[in-house]
């Protein structure tokens, strides 16, 4: 499980440069793929929310029950709630653009850069602290019954599987053709 988690952090990274790329060309004035940008968020919404984060959930709150920390603020959970009201409200201005509705140029440059600072910064907090504390206090017991809790959460990344779903494609297509985004 810790596995495909590190695996799904690579995964996201990977769109979070997509997106650094996107903002630094707004900001210099050029064109962008707002269909391409919308397909990202959408991918953060339709899988890193309902899958990934609830993964990781459902893991963190039983490790908070097995050492008798449940009563603790949950950072975790709190941070997963910030990144889908996040997602939501940059969701909500992608579309009024694609709906050609004008939004301002310079205040999508900021949303699009908070938006990855905040996603950078949370994989950053889950990387250096949740997933180490996870791997030094759960023994293969713990794995295989956090396996069996998480088996309704558990669904194949539709943009990094290998399967030939056509959702994101043109998101797989551009990761695929372009190395540098």
């Amino acid at each position: 499980m810790l596995a495909r988690l590190n695996s799904d952090h690579k995964h996201i990274a990977i769109l979070l440069n997509v997106l650094k790329v996107k903002y630094r060309k707004l900001a210099e004035g050029e064109a962008v793929n707002f269909n391409l940008i919308r397909d990202v968020v959408e991918y953060m919404q339709s899988y890193a929310e309902h899958s990934h984060h609830p993964l990781e959930d459902i893991i963190y709150k039983y490790y908070l029950e097995k050492v008798s920390e449940e009563d603790n603020p949950n950072k975790l959970a709190e941070e997963h709630h910030q990144l889908i009201d996040a997602s939501a409200s940059l969701m909500s201005t992608l579309n009024l653009i694609l709906s050609d509705v004008v939004v301002s140029r310079e205040q999508l440059v900021v949303d699009l850069k908070e938006y990855v600072a905040l996603q950078e910064r949370h994989m950053k907090y889950e990387d250096e602290v949740i997933f180490p504390l996870l791997a030094k206090e759960m023994d293969k017991q713990d794995w295989g019954n956090v396996q069996e809790l998480c088996s309704l959460k558990l669904i194949d990344d539709p943009l990094f599987s290998d399967d030939d779903n056509a959702l994101f494609e043109e998101l797989r297509e551009y990761i695929a053709c372009d190395e540098t985004f």
